[in-house]
């Protein structure tokens, strides 16, 4: 075996045994591109070692998807199926785990109408409403990945020969994730428990609001009266420790809904369901995007914010130190996915309920109630630097710093 299928295997085994942490008798689905079908046949093979019953695997194509809007009836837009989303939901009632390969292309609708991916991203997110559920609310096993596709890597690595792009491309993935040759599932032991201790640190700092200050950005945040912060990963309903997104550097909680203003610039660019968006400002008050701007792609922005009422609000604010192995990369990498575990980041749309006190226990209303958002999307975008300060508000009114350049100052 050759030092890169090691690492693969690594890899895939980390997958299986800490991102999904696959039970006995478990039914696991994949959803992965069609160019990575080597490394899923791997998972695939790790999940069935560690126990799973079944593993159902649903292959995308950007080929494909990029056809339906070139050639697509109108109505197509419209459209999702019923069928479709009631077998999602029936996986997630059983009690399924779901791993995706998330790397969309960030070239993929290159002339395509954003209006039409708007209706089509928001018939599929109110069609998968009810399975959406199960994964916001941390009822079920789910984890999203990273491996190379050709489109990807051409964007990241455009200043690699074209032939190594691939390769390079899967050295820092497994870099991002701790796959070094050694043990990975013991080094991710590590470092999920340095993301739990600064997460147990901020619960117990208990910040009534954060203060962001950087060039084009002064910004206060109140977080929710019983807000928690996460970080890493942690239990579902089933009492599976799972991992939600692998690489992970964040620790996160649950602004206030109505507690967030100023404005507030981007400093990565934004792939957002396959089109880019870039330099972004947004000015909230008392928690809605009341104004905002971009370089380019605005309209996408426009759309994203006309998906529900709550599309306007922020539903995450997270924290990741400038000086972190991602952002030492000094790479943009155009997925949201790893770009937010390089940079503090806030997310427009649905909070995450298990961000507060029994928030998975309480209906749509009770959650609006306790300062939660609702909406049918999420969608984070980066916010971190070198030149970012953040202080924190505690309970008797004082305050004092939590980042300073960046960087940790609690």
């Amino acid at each position: 075996m050759s030092s890169f299928e090691a690492l693969l295997e690594q890899y895939a085994e980390l997958v299986v045994k800490v991102g999904v942490n696959i039970q006995p008798g478990q039914v696991f689905l994949v959803t992965a591109p069609l160019e990575t079908v080597e490394f899923t046949r791997l998972i695939v093979s790790k999940a069935y070692e560690a126990g799973a019953k079944y593993v159902q695997v649903e292959f995308e194509d950007d080929q494909i998807t990029r056809s339906r809007f070139e050639h697509g009836d109108e109505a197509s837009f419209d459209y999702y199926p019923a069928w479709k989303a009631e077998m999602m939901e029936k996986f997630a009632e059983e009690g399924g785990a779901t791993l995706t390969i998330k790397v969309p292309n960030p070239d993929l609708y290159q002339g395509i109408d954003p209006q039409h991916v708007s209706r089509a991203t928001k018939a599929a997110a109110t069609a998968r409403e009810g399975y959406a559920h199960y994964t916001r609310n941390a009822k079920i096993s789910w984890c999203l990945i990273k491996a190379p596709t050709k489109a990807w890597a051409d964007k990241v690595f455009a200043d690699v020969a074209e032939k190594d792009r691939i390769r390079v491309m899967w050295d820092t993935i497994f870099q991002m994730n701790r796959v070094d040759g050694s043990d990975p599932i013991q080094n991710w032991q590590g470092h999920l428990n340095n993301l739990k201790q600064l997460q147990n640190k901020l619960n117990h700092k208990n910040y009534k609001s954060l203060h962001y200050r950087a060039p084009g950005t002064d910004l206060r945040i109140e977080l929710a009266e019983r807000h928690i912060w996460r970080g890493g990963g942690g239990e579902n309903a089933q009492g599976i420790y799972t991992v939600a997104n692998m690489p992970t550097e964040e620790v996160f909680t649950m602004p206030k809904r109505t507690g967030v203003n100023g404005y507030v610039t981007s400093t990565m660019p934004l792939n957002l369901n396959g089109q880019l968006v870039d330099r972004i400002t947004f000015t909230f008050k008392d928690g809605k995007v009341t104004k905002y701007t971009a370089e380019s792609g605005e309209q996408h922005l426009t759309n994203l914010l006309a998906t529900d009422e709550g599309a306007s609000y922020l539903g995450e604010v997270a924290l990741v130190p400038h000086d972190s192995p991602i952002s030492n990369l000094n790479r943009i990498f155009y997925n949201t996915g790893i770009d937010e575990n390089a940079s503090c980041h806030l997310a427009l749309g649905s909070a995450y309920p298990f961000n507060l006190e029994k928030g998975t226990q309480m209906n749509r209303e009770e959650q609006l109630q306790n300062g939660a958002n609702v909406s049918l999307t999420h969608v984070d975008f980066m916010i971190g630097s070198a030149e970012l300060d953040i202080d924190g508000e505690l309970q008797d009114g004082s305050t004092e710093a939590v980042f300073r350049k960046g960087n940790w100052a609690i």
